[in-house]
């Protein structure tokens, strides 16, 4: 049995995160994703630390950071994000002088986790979500945070197909051959590694797309030229993390219904 006050009792923000995940069900096998990704995601931030690449080292910080907000792992997210604004900077001194101070919070997390789910060696051996094949409703989901993607799929893969992407590169894959028109709606993450959101959205434009498949976009990435900048394409709204399951729920029904408008049917 799952001994919640042993996260509470190690500083972890449950009640936080409930506003997020419902219920300590959706939590806990949410959780077993955070673990499955986060030792992989720690492996590629000491590798780009080790390169000075602290462009993609920001952005898998920015990750860590907001993957820890989720989960109610305070301190961690607080440390992801001092180390997500330093990198931006180019501060290369901060980033090495404060690097272990992660590495030892980010580890701890990582062990206590392990704990609280009763696993002792090895991975959480939970099945991340796979895309399924493309039926008559699909929604896209872009985001490189193996958590908000299968947090989506939770909501909404008994009313509609999810497709999965890890970035805006996988997302064009899709949609290059989307030939029979499923997908409904896109979400769309700004800040991932490879081909960012931005991107995509000139894509979008340059192929005349948005009314075949409305965006949205989920982000971390909020500073206010962003989002200016995001408002400049026709997106269909726009979603701020931490966000729960009403908030998702009511955007995607902006693009379904943006949808069904544009195309002139019902679905």
């Amino acid at each position: 049995m799952k001994d919640v006050n042993l996260l509470i009792s190690n500083g972890v923000n449950i009640q936080k995160s409930l506003e997020l995940f419902g219920d300590m069900e959706t939590y806990n096998d949410t959780l077993h994703d955070f673990l499955n990704e986060i030792e992989g995601k720690l492996t590629k931030i000491k590798s780009y630390k080790e390169i000075a690449d602290m462009a993609n080292y920001a952005i898998l910080v920015h990750s860590l950071k907001s993957d820890a907000k989720y989960f109610g792992f305070e301190k961690l997210a607080e440390l992801a994000y001092n180390h997500e604004m330093e990198s931006k900077a180019n501060n290369m001194y901060y980033v090495t002088d404060h690097f272990e101070e992660l590495m030892a919070e980010a580890n701890r997390i990582v062990a206590l986790v392990k704990q609280y789910l009763g696993i002792t060696s090895g991975s959480a051996n939970a099945t991340t979500v796979q895309p399924l094949v493309i039926k008559d409703k699909t929604i896209l989901v872009v985001d490189d945070s193996n958590v908000v993607r299968n947090f989506v799929y939770k909501i909404f893969h008994d009313e509609y197909d999810v497709l999965i992407a890890n970035d805006g590169k996988e997302a064009l894959d899709i949609i290059r051959s989307n030939v029979d028109d499923k997908i409904v709606g896109m979400l769309l993450d700004l800040n991932m590694p490879n081909v960012d959101g931005f991107q995509v959205l000139d894509y979008f434009k340059q192929a005349n797309l948005f009314a075949r498949i409305p965006v949205a976009i989920i982000t971390g990435e909020g500073t206010q030229a962003n989002v200016q900048r995001a408002y400049q394409y026709p997106i269909v709204d726009m979603l701020q993390k931490p966000f729960n399951e009403v908030n998702v729920k009511n955007i995607v029904n902006k693009l379904i219904m943006i949808r069904n408008m544009n195309m002139g049917n019902n679905q």
